[in-house]
């Protein structure tokens, strides 16, 4: 039981796990991507200054020679060549990753983001707008060529002594170009990058908007789900134990009430003083046994069923009609006179005097001794009336059944006991 109670609460929080950890995955993935987006903008900031510095100190070391201003400008020309040496190792096959790690540290991008750099590289290198980046870096590689040609070149002429000025002018001059064309490219590259950190900002976001949402929309379906399951059982609970009450109150065979609901009744009634006075009618079937004897139990059951139905025709709301036991009925008449109750019980024997039961090609005359008793004392108690309106059914069996006897002791009519048709046609 443990063990299945476990798995269904597994089972029913398994959909909120499954959409939290897309959630956390969406999440973790959008970081990573982003810090790696910020990670190519800083490393952009830092690759454009360098070849800028590159050119700006190469200058200075063709008009002044000084070595100083020269290894400036091979410290800037490293970050760009880093940075190409690692682009070349990722576009390797297979891919050289250490090789990689080390132009991206020689470029100058911090140690954490190296490895942000390499997976956006190695796994969105076909996105738009990364592709059209990678471009415009693969562009400068020919500039940063020519711009370490030049820094060999200066070097060699200027240790063979000062270089003349119109050399010098048209040194100076191409470094101005190979500047514009760096910018150009660095311009671009910062434009695409920007343009592409902007439009993964919107997408994430949008992605992670739509997971949230899901989560949420799960979250109603599945409280809607448990609030349904919870309603379906509450009243499947209300019917068994409506079901189960009117077991308890009920005779399965006819579906009158029993004994028990006739007796709480009967007290409910008699605590009740403003109600005025009770009828109370017990009725016996008259040699009942013979029906069960002859034909049988099946019989007997549906004989009793039947005078069930007829007992209950023509009753108010307010009557109770009660199987008490075997061929025992009872009736609860409130505020019914003595007169009306005997009134009833006479109607209720000749519908049963003239009521004819039929099995297998028998007939039956079905007749019942029926027991008064009117109650306007309310101060009596549920014993006393019982045993009042048992003592009138018993008188009226003693006094030759099919008859009615009020607790007054009101003439009855002459017994008829059940038994084939055939026979009263023989005694006729």
């Amino acid at each position: 039981m443990k063990g299945h109670s476990f798995l269904h609460v597994i089972k029913l929080v398994s959909p909120f796990v499954m959409v939290v950890l897309l959630q956390a995955a969406i999440a973790g993935f959008s970081l990573e991507v982003m810090s790696s987006v910020r990670a190519y903008v800083a490393g952009e900031a830092l690759w454009s200054r360098s070849q800028k510095n590159a050119v700006y100190f190469l200058n200075l070391y063709l008009h002044s020679g000084d070595p100083g201003q020269f290894a400036q400008y091979q410290a800037s020309l490293a970050v760009p060549i880093g940075d190409e040496f690692a682009r070349w190792a990722l576009e390797r096959d297979p891919v050289d990753i250490e090789s990689a790690r080390i132009g991206f540290l020689q470029g100058g991008n911090h140690p954490e983001d190296v490895s942000g750099l390499i997976w956006l590289y190695r796994y969105f290198n076909r996105v738009s707008f990364l592709q059209e980046a990678i471009q415009e870096w693969r562009a400068t590689d020919p500039i940063l060529l020519e711009l370490s040609v030049f820094g060999e070149l200066i070097r060699s002429e200027l240790a063979n002594g000062p270089i003349q000025d119109d050399r010098v002018q048209f040194l100076s001059s191409r470094l101005s170009e190979l500047n514009t064309q760096f910018t150009v490219h660095a311009k671009r590259f910062s434009t695409v990058l920007g343009e592409g950190s902007r439009a993964i900002k919107v997408m994430l976001t949008c992605i992670n908007v739509a997971s949230a949402a899901t989560l949420i929309l799960l979250l109603i379906w599945h409280t809607r789900r448990l609030v349904l399951q919870r309603q379906a059982f509450e009243t499947a609970l209300h019917a068994e134990k409506e079901r189960l009450a009117w077991q308890a109150s009920h005779d399965w065979l006819t579906g009158l009430s029993n004994r028990r609901a006739f007796e709480a009744r009967l007290q409910s009634e008699l605590e009740n003083p403003a109600a005025g006075a009770l009828g109370l009618i017990l009725l016996d079937l008259d040699q009942f046994k013979g029906v069960n004897d002859s034909c049988g139990h099946l019989a007997g059951d549906r004989l009793l069923r039947e005078v069930s139905r007829l007992l209950q025709q023509g009753r108010h709301a307010d009557d109770l009609v009660a199987r008490l036991g075997g061929d025992e009925f009872g009736l609860i008449l409130p505020r019914c006179s003595a007169f009306d109750a005997a009134d009833i019980a006479e109607r209720l024997r000749r519908s049963l005097e003239q009521f004819s039961f039929a099995w297998d090609d028998r007939c039956f005359v079905a007749t019942a001794s029926i027991g008064v008793a009117c109650i306007a004392d309310r101060n009596t108690t549920l014993e006393d009336a019982m045993r009042c309106a048992d003592a009138a059914c018993y008188r009226a069996k003693e006094k030759g059944r099919n008859r009615v006897q009020v607790e007054s002791g009101r003439p009855s009519v002459v017994a008829v006991t059940p038994q084939p048709r055939e026979a009263l046609a023989a005694r006729a």
